[in-house]
């Protein structure tokens, strides 16, 4: 894995040849969000696009004959503020609805506006986070659970993982064991006190992440980890919340 790479909004860190992370350093880690560009054969795929405080496509560097497939696994705001700048948007069918207007209860925008130390750099003169939007970004295709996201070399299966909140998604590669998590499961404190989360429902995606052949896992925050390290914090999270 490459050093990271920090520019004047974003940091890059090149992961393997065909995946790269992209972060926002300058804002509050509650919201400082992985972005996973992973490339396809025949397309590629951007996991999550992060708060769109600062433009994210010119970021991405896809070949412009090349279609770029963006997923986002769920629709808070840490992971869909630049879904707009995309044409081919997918997203969760439970949620589909809330991309057409980005709604700040649904989205919890508003959480942000009033987040003491939003960012610890100013992306332009003047910005307030209180002046933060996110711009509505109609799905183009919805997904729901064994739904297959297709790069031509790679497939990624759609799961539907609820509890951090209702409409999470992760996407599978079943042959190769690589796993995009979002939010279901990531290397750092597990978040299920939203007014959207629901600890029943995360607890049936921990058992069920238990079973999953994961070999590495890039998750919506924190540090990537294999299927050991995954079963560690799955089992960690049960214990916590009443048992596994």
């Amino acid at each position: 894995m490459g050093e990271r790479v920090v520019g004047d909004w974003f940091g890059k860190t090149v992961i393997d040849a065909s995946t790269t992370m992209l972060t926002e350093p300058f804002v509050h880690d509650f919201v400082r969000a992985n972005i996973w560009h992973f490339r396809g054969r025949d397309a590629d795929l951007l996991v999550d696009t992060g708060m769109g405080i600062c433009p994210l496509a010119p970021q991405i560097d896809t070949p412009v004959d090349k279609p770029l497939i963006v997923v986002a696994t769920h629709i808070h705001l840490d992971h869909v503020g630049s879904l707009h700048e995309f044409p081919l948007r997918a997203g969760p069918r439970h949620s589909a609805e809330h991309f057409e207007t980005m709604n700040e209860a649904v989205t919890y925008a508003y959480m942000f506006n009033n987040l003491d130390g939003a960012v610890s750099k100013l992306p332009a003169p003047g910005w307030t986070a209180a002046d933060y939007k996110i711009p509505p970004a109609p799905l183009t295709r919805t997904l729901d659970e064994g739904d297959i996201v297709d790069l031509g070399d790679r497939q990624f299966r759609v799961l539907h993982l609820p509890g951090h909140s209702p409409d999470s998604i992760a996407l599978f590669d079943e042959a190769d064991g690589l796993f995009f998590a979002g939010d279901a499961i990531y290397d750092s404190m597990l978040i299920d006190d939203l007014p959207d989360s629901s600890r029943p429902d995360y607890r049936h995606t921990m058992r069920r992440l238990l079973d999953l052949p994961v070999r590495l896992g890039h998750g919506g925050h924190g540090p990537s980890f294999d299927g050991n390290r995954m079963r560690e914090i799955a089992t960690a999270y049960l214990r916590r919340t009443g048992g596994v």
